[in-house]
């Protein structure tokens, strides 16, 4: 028999949070970081495929991967200041002593779990971007085959249009949200 279990984080909880990550990002300043950023994310997402782990810690672990996808996606062209806030929001995860330390059995990813839900919260205009933009990808590359066309034909060109008027919406959505946490 499932169990649901609700909590809230309170801002003095997020604020804690935060200051790991700022503590993280201090020690990442420099553009060479950005891959260790992106590989300490996949570490943690192979992890939670591999481990035993309780299924909501796996789940929500195994969510990140969008996230790892859309900073290594050439096609979607994320702008640099873009790339730098995704990244911000992976931080916390190059950092091996974090609030629970991930060598503990069982509850070691429990608040990467939970930083998780903070992330793609934070990032969710990014995400339905990007989600919709691959769906997109797809259906043309499929409609274009069933025309019997080849799909990579003046393929940057049927992408850039989409692909800007996704961004220009996911920007403008960030511009008018109301979160609090910084990055």
């Amino acid at each position: 028999m499932p169990l649901d279990i609700t909590f809230t984080l309170s801002d003095q909880d997020l604020e804690h949070f935060q200051a790991i990550v700022d503590k993280a990002k201090a020690a990442m300043e420099s553009d060479n970081n950005a891959q260790q950023i992106e590989d300490a994310a996949r570490k943690l997402i192979d992890e939670a495929r591999s481990s035993d782990l309780p299924e909501f810690i796996s789940d929500r672990l195994t969510k990140l991967q969008v996230v790892i996808n859309m900073l290594g996606d050439t096609e979607w062209q994320l702008s640099a200041d873009d790339r730098k806030r995704v990244l911000g929001a992976l931080v916390y995860f190059c950092n091996p002593e974090d609030i629970i330390p991930d060598s503990i059995p069982g509850l070691g990813f429990l608040d990467d779990a939970i930083y998780v839900e903070i992330v793609l919260k934070e990032l969710k205009n990014e995400i339905s971007s990007y989600e919709e933009f691959c769906s997109f990808r797809i259906a043309e590359e499929n409609r274009r085959r069933a025309k019997n066309e080849d799909p990579h034909v003046n393929r940057e060109e049927w992408l850039a249009d989409k692909r800007a008027a996704l961004h220009a919406r996911m920007r403008k959505r960030r511009r008018n949200s109301a979160m609090s946490i910084r990055w």
